[in-house]
């Protein structure tokens, strides 16, 4: 293969998977206007269901619009030899591989995170705060986004910087290292997340005694769940919408409420929520799905050493010096088809473990206040209640609102 064919190549990966994408959601957004399941009736008013298409068609208009800009700008980007520019200014500052390497990158994700601000903020300024979700002020906004540069600098470029470094004290088998790296960064941010990543941007209180603790505390006690905190998060200060998620592994376990939630459910809706966040733990998947990521991370990079060497993977972008950076931007457009398949293999396991912990909540606890507080909470995020089956079938992680209720159900 030449460098010309592999650059065309590259090119027809990301058209096509450009318009698989587009296509699904065309068909999606044909199921708006479908008639909600006898099952769903009475998630949404009728009023309110209208006001939830027409949040959905904004949103899928938006997208269609943002992401077609995006890949314009990607075409353009690779016509005009844009990454052989960027390799240039970085080796203009340094020799060093590493040092260029992270240059390089460093330049790419701080120009996308910029050229994709201004659809960020239309997102949230205009369509968010449009249908009523919107409770993040502009400050709030600019400063989430300083923050999340300034950690992607110094964890993104710390990983970043060793696997450079493996790559040049081992070559094929840098893998290895990198493999152990990220293995121990995954258990890490598995554990300590919550505290570490979460308090940079929102803050976390310990759920105060009262009738909602006492309850999520006799329950987790009946299941034999040893839960070290309850804490709330101020998820108000940015969305209406709600959330809780159980975070920790061992000793370090802790279950974390959205404000929101609280106001939005009931105390047997939200400790039926938990309880289905105990089942993913009872039920190992929170240790299948570390195993499974670390797999799948492995089998990348195992294949990521089987090219890296080779100086196409250069030339294809018009870049003199061979490079990991550039090898990795290559080698990252090629892999894209089989990601998108390992991607499917992993939301249909997630789909099922989905329907496992709903299972666990409704033996150990209360299938009609779980029942009850799915439907609140896709009322009140303006879930799509009709997506179509081929939508579901590629993207979502979770099963659909008509498919978790049968299931609990049965």
């Amino acid at each position: 293969m030449t460098p010309n064919s592999l650059f065309y190549l590259l090119i027809a990966i990301i058209i096509i998977v450009f318009i698989i994408d587009s296509l699904l959601d065309i068909l999606n957004a044909m199921h708006y206007d479908d008639a909600i399941p006898e099952e769903l009736s009475d998630v949404y008013p009728e009023e309110e269901y209208r006001k939830s298409i027409a949040y959905k068609k904004a949103n899928y208009k938006f997208k269609l619009v943002s992401s077609s800009i995006s890949l314009c700008i990607m075409l353009l980007f690779f016509f005009f030899d844009g990454f052989a520019v960027i390799d240039g200014v970085a080796r203009s500052f340094s020799d060093n591989s590493i040092v260029v390497g992270l240059l390089f990158f460093g330049i790419i994700m701080i120009g996308s995170d910029i050229l994709s601000t201004p659809t960020a903020y239309y997102r949230i300024f205009v369509i968010e705060e449009k249908f009523g979700f919107n409770k993040m002020s502009k400050k709030t906004f600019f400063i989430d986004k300083i923050k999340s540069i300034i950690m992607m600098i110094i964890v993104g470029g710390g990983l970043l910087a060793l696997i450079l470094w493996f790559y040049e004290l081992t070559g094929k088998s840098f893998w290895i290292y990198a493999l152990g790296l990220v293995t121990v960064f995954t258990v890490a941010m598995n554990m300590f997340y919550a505290k570490l990543i979460v308090p940079v941007f929102n803050k976390q209180t310990p759920l105060e005694p009262g009738e909602l603790r006492d309850t999520i505390e006799a329950y987790s006690k009946k299941v034999g769940f040893q839960l070290k905190d309850i804490f709330v998060i101020d998820g108000s200060k940015r969305s209406t919408k709600a959330n809780a998620y159980f975070s920790g592994l061992g000793s370090e376990k802790r279950i974390t409420l959205y404000d929101t939630l609280i106001k939005d459910l009931n105390n047997e809706e939200i400790v039926a929520v938990l309880a289905h966040e105990v089942g993913h733990y009872k039920k190992r998947h929170v240790i299948v799905n570390l195993i499974l990521s670390v797999a799948l991370t492995g089998l990348t990079l195992w294949f990521l050493s089987l090219f890296i060497a080779n100086p196409l993977l250069s030339a294809a972008l018009n870049v003199e010096i061979p490079s990991f950076h550039i090898g990795l931007i290559t080698f990252g457009i090629l892999y894209s088809p089989i990601s998108e398949i390992t991607g499917l293999i992993m939301n249909i396991v997630s789909r099922t473990f989905e329907y496992q912990a709903d299972n666990y909540a409704k033996n150990t606890y209360n299938r009609e206040a779980l029942i009850s507080s799915l439907k609140k909470l896709s009322k009140n995020n303006f879930s799509n209640l009709t997506p179509h089956p081929a939508m579901v079938f590629i993207h979502y992680s979770h099963p659909t609102l008509l498919q978790r209720i049968k299931n609990l159900k049965e």
